[in-house]
């Protein structure tokens, strides 16, 4: 009878197997398949703010993130189940790159092309739901701009500190998914840590991707002036500090602390 789950060793040793595969596949491979998690993790992020748009008056602020995590979920479910290159995910790549298996250059370039193209896949599905017009529904606008102007203003070492929280649990709902062996354990290895980041107001660089352009696009098209809602507020203010935070919580916090349980002291084992 087939395991339904590995154990921490042998799922440490599946993501380090899996690194080696990644580091060999073609560019333009690693190019859709950080386009999809783009796409995957935006079907999370709008379905959010859509669930939260008019909840917290009536069930309470609590509660409404509650909703809003368990449904944004459905991104790191699609990646995972269907298969995508999200990086944030992809930091557990360094454990590959700790136990000798891959180049830190290896790993550099495979984070360079995956967060280029999950910016470029957000992006593109920002632009999408600003031309679907279902913004104009109910509070959906002014509540997207909301989302965006909030994330916006952090200060930098708040930004930086809520990113290394946000994917130290990605990296742990990944992990969980890898040793689960069927999709509705996989399900749920995504939906806990992922509601708990979203719903506890952790900050991902990927979904901030989708939040503040589309942020922007709104704010734009309703003549709203924010100095405080800016492209550059977005690269400098938010992204930056986000994603420094979230390779340090995936590197340190996950990757370096089960390398260091399961595999420091042992031998590579041959390519």
């Amino acid at each position: 009878m087939e395991k339904r789950f590995l154990t921490p060793g042998e799922t440490v040793q599946a993501i380090v197997d899996n690194a080696r595969r990644l580091s060999t596949q073609s560019l333009s491979r690693t190019v859709v398949l950080s386009l999809l998690a783009g796409f995957y993790i935006g079907f999370g992020a709008q379905l959010a703010t859509v669930v939260t748009q008019d909840t917290a008056p009536i069930v309470g602020v609590g509660i409404s993130r509650l909703l809003g995590g368990s449904v944004f979920s459905i991104g790191l479910m699609l990646v995972v189940v269907c298969g995508a290159e999200l990086f944030t995910g992809n930091s557990l790549l360094a454990k590959a790159a700790l136990h000798g298996q891959i180049s830190w250059w290896q790993l550099s370039a495979n984070w360079a092309v995956v967060i280029l193209g999950n910016l470029a896949g957000s992006l593109f599905f920002a632009w999408l739901m600003f031309r679907s017009n279902l913004w104009q529904s109910g509070h959906l606008a002014d509540h997207a701009i909301a989302i965006a102007r909030d994330k916006t203003t952090l200060p930098f070492d708040v930004a930086l500190v809520r990113g290394i929280l946000c994917n130290w649990l990605v990296c742990l709902a990944v992990f969980m998914a890898t040793a689960a062996r069927d999709i509705s354990g996989k399900v749920l290895a995504c939906y806990i840590p992922i509601m708990t980041f979203v719903a506890s107001g952790f900050e991902h660089s990927v979904a901030n991707m989708y939040f503040i352009p589309t942020g922007l696009l709104l704010a734009k098209r309703l003549g709203i002036s924010d100095p405080g809602l800016t492209w550059r507020s977005f690269f400098i203010d938010n992204l930056l500090p986000v994603t420094l935070g979230n390779i340090l919580g995936g590197v340190v916090f996950v990757s370096f602390a089960y390398w260091y349980i399961h595999l420091r002291g042992q031998r590579p084992a041959a390519a």
